[in-house]
């Protein structure tokens, strides 16, 4: 419910600004592939992922009983209650998402002054009179580390869909994965107001000479796309499909890894699971102060944006105990693979 309520306010907010200064609405993604055929065939993999493995394991050696296998698996697993839950997810998520890119792609529209000097000014202070970017590149080198630092970054964009589609589809614990789903959808609440009140490129556009030197890497490919898609939109919005979506502060890279790793420590996830997040969550913040798509006080604003995010939602999916934020059991199915147990009361009348 409060990651819809985060949907349908994004949403308004979308519906409002393209109406007051006459802006299209854009599928942020569906350039290439629509998003009513992406995502039923997102939503059909991770299923099959979820169901295949389990009626392969029960099935052993004797194929032949595959889909009995199969269809009990999908009963045990598949229930009204979970059906509801991922399909609901999975829409708030994705108009949470859609509307995001949406006010991202208005801020110029609507607020016209940039403030990267003052964060470069901001950032030479913290850093003792020196630019962070180039101190990582001295420390790092600019040849394998632009490599190793952009691989990190793709593998970032990889790993939130992931976490999301662990969150909606394979468990089988609603109160944690409404938790998780509705912080990113604060993520992106918090992320594009801040977008509007302070917006920023970051320093690989408005100070490009600091990175020239870099090794190319997909993040240079990206970094050049994302430059042209703002031309286009700027120039005339309504002649594209693209979306403008180059704001630097907060960096919600470094926000949704900070919610990610806050979320695995209050639900007591496995200690591997917990250590390799904050490993992640570090070596993020390095690579994009490193690549140059955001200052180190675009780092530290993720890190408030996504602990408050927690935070928020916690409160607002009840997985709080007095305000300090928790997994709290509401009553919902468990991780086995076991239909849901029948009430109490249902029990005795049996």
């Amino acid at each position: 419910m409060f990651a819809g309520v985060c949907a349908f306010a994004l949403a308004l907010a979308t519906i409002m600004v393209a109406w007051l200064q006459g802006l299209p609405i854009r599928d942020p993604d569906g350039v290439v592939v629509p998003t009513y055929v992406r995502l039923p065939i997102i939503l059909l993999i991770a299923w099959l992922l979820d169901v295949v493995p389990r009626a392969l394991g029960r099935s052993g050696r004797q194929l032949g009983t595959f889909p009995t296998q199969f269809k009990t698996v999908v009963r045990e697993r598949w229930t009204r209650s979970h059906v509801v839950f991922a399909v609901s997810g999975l829409a708030a998520w994705y108009v949470c998402y859609a509307a995001f890119r949406n006010l991202k792609s208005y801020v110029p529209f609507v607020h016209e002054r940039l403030f990267d000097s003052s964060f470069r000014s901001i950032d030479r202070t913290l850093w003792m009179g020196h630019d962070p970017a180039n101190v990582l590149h001295s420390l790092f080198g600019t040849t394998w580390a632009a490599e190793f630092f952009s691989a990190i970054y793709v593998i970032w964009i990889v790993l939130i869909p992931v976490t999301l589609a662990i969150a909606l589809v394979w468990t089988r614990h609603p109160s944690a994965g409404s938790w998780f789903v509705t912080a990113v959808a604060m993520d992106w609440v918090l992320g594009v107001a801040t977008y509007f009140a302070l917006p920023t490129l970051g320093p690989i556009y408005s100070a490009p000479g600091n990175f020239a030197h870099l090794r190319h890497t997909y993040a240079t490919t990206l970094e050049d796309q994302l430059w042209t898609d703002r031309v286009r939109v700027l120039a005339d919005p309504h002649a594209t499909h693209a979306v403008q979506t180059i704001a630097a502060f907060p960096s919600l890279h470094v926000g949704l890894m900070v919610t990610v790793c806050l979320f695995v420590t209050f639900a007591g996830m496995a200690r591997w699971i917990q250590v390799t997040s904050w490993v992640f969550l570090v070596l993020t913040v390095l690579a994009t102060i490193y690549l140059g798509w955001h200052f180190s006080l675009d780092a530290l604003g993720g890190v408030a944006l996504g602990a408050l995010a927690v935070w928020v939602a916690a409160l607002g999916t009840g997985n709080h105990v007095r305000g300090r934020p928790q997994v709290v059991d509401q009553g919902g199915y468990d991780g086995s693979d076991a239909v849901e147990r029948p009430s109490a009361s249902v029990s005795r009348s049996a």
